[in-house]
């Protein structure tokens, strides 16, 4: 079987090997399912740059092609990875919300001469599986460690840490506990719960009886950190004073409607708001707007997929349509750029994105709406996790 798959992948390659006048792309992702919104995001960032762009680079057609994994599923993103390198011919694939997800099509990409441009899993290893794994999201640890920090400064001494138990979640544990620690604080305790969990009232149980005055939280966006912040309010650590701390993913733009005033004033670091202040961000917003019909679902899978469609493009321009995945890869180290979310480079030996991260604050507009206000910036952060693993 694997002899049979190695000769399909070569022979997938080898066809796609020359010019061509069409270019595919394949972008897997959740576009049913509990996660679904976070696969319409993908889909409003790429439609959102090629409203901007165009389809054509050069004189090749840029055609896009989606499969669905509508939850964490290895060996079905395997499997439809496979299914767009040997079937659809596709010469890039992107998307990949979930970190098992990108994990598992990583070993294909050598053998079929195609590049990978993880769009949102946040893994800091996924960039060390491959040579051929361009990274346009943010890790964890990006996004975590200046949490670390600012929790500290904030006044808390013990918190305890509560992540899904997933390599994101180890990440976000280790990445918050050497910077808090580092600081001068205690982590007292560190809960890791199964993806699939809905009640959270036991965690916050826990969190209440171990006389920490502060927590740390990471989830995969979705139901999962939705249902999580409003049990922290409705379980009364809210109003016990116990300090709320995360990335961006628990307050991400689209639950900002149903948390409403419980989440206000909540502060999270993560590496793009919506309502960040610059022209790029104002295109992109009405673009992506439009693309998903409704502002109020925009959130932040779309900014990765947008930057990931760029680096695309360039790879694309830079091989003259010919499938050459190491000369694609080649030609994006070190390329920079003002993406909607700030200037950003893509690092020369981990291929990951550089980029800023912002502390923002839940706050209320005039109009009644609330949005993710950065009040403080992280500038040019790389991703620590690569080097804590070392």
């Amino acid at each position: 079987m694997k002899r049979l798959l190695s000769a399909a992948l070569l022979a997938a390659a080898m066809s796609s090997a020359a010019y061509a006048d069409t270019i595919k792309v394949g972008i897997v992702g959740p576009f049913s399912g509990p996660f679904a919104l976070q696969g319409k995001n993908f889909k409003a960032g790429i439609d959102a740059y090629v409203a901007i762009n165009g389809h054509k680079v050069g004189n090749h057609e840029v055609e896009i092609i989606y499969r669905d994994v509508p939850q964490a599923d290895p060996a079905q993103s395997k499997a439809l990875a496979q299914e767009l390198i040997v079937k659809e011919g596709v010469q890039y694939l992107g998307g990949f919300y979930f970190t098992p997800d990108a994990m598992a099509a990583t070993p294909l990409l050598q053998q079929a001469n195609v590049p990978m441009v993880v769009m949102n899993a946040a893994a800091s290893a996924i960039v060390t599986k491959s040579p051929y794994v361009v990274r346009t999201s943010f890790t964890i640890w990006q996004t975590v460690s200046p949490m670390a920090q600012v929790a500290f400064d904030d006044g808390a001494k013990k918190v305890v840490t509560v992540v899904a138990d997933y390599a994101p979640g180890h990440d976000a544990e280790a990445a918050f506990k050497a910077g808090f620690e580092k600081a001068g604080g205690a982590v007292v305790e560190q809960l890791r719960m199964p993806m699939s969990t809905a009640d959270f009232s036991p965690i916050m149980q826990r969190i209440k009886d171990s006389g920490a005055d502060g927590l740390f939280v990471f989830l995969p966006s979705g139901p999962p950190t939705l249902g999580f912040v409003k049990a922290y309010n409705e379980n009364g650590l809210k109003a016990a004073g116990i300090k709320f701390f995360a990335p961006g993913d628990l307050t991400q733009e689209s639950d900002l409607p149903a948390l409403g005033e419980s989440a206000l004033g909540l502060q999270t670091t993560f590496h793009y708001a919506v309502s960040h202040d610059s022209p790029e961000n104002k295109a992109f917003v009405t673009a992506a707007s439009k693309a998903i019909g409704n502002q109020a679902e925009l959130s932040f899978p779309a900014v990765g997929a947008y930057d990931g469609m760029h680096v695309i493009y360039k790879m694309i321009e830079a091989t003259g349509g010919k499938q050459d995945a190491e000369k694609a890869v080649g030609a994006v180290k070190g390329l920079s750029w003002t993406s909607p979310r700030g200037p950003v480079s893509i690092d020369p030996e981990s291929r990951h994105i550089v980029e800023n991260i912002y502390l923002r604050e839940v706050t209320k507009a005039a109009d009644g709406t609330y949005y993710n206000k950065e009040i403080r910036t992280f500038e040019k952060q790389g991703d620590p996790g690569l080097a804590a693993k070392k």
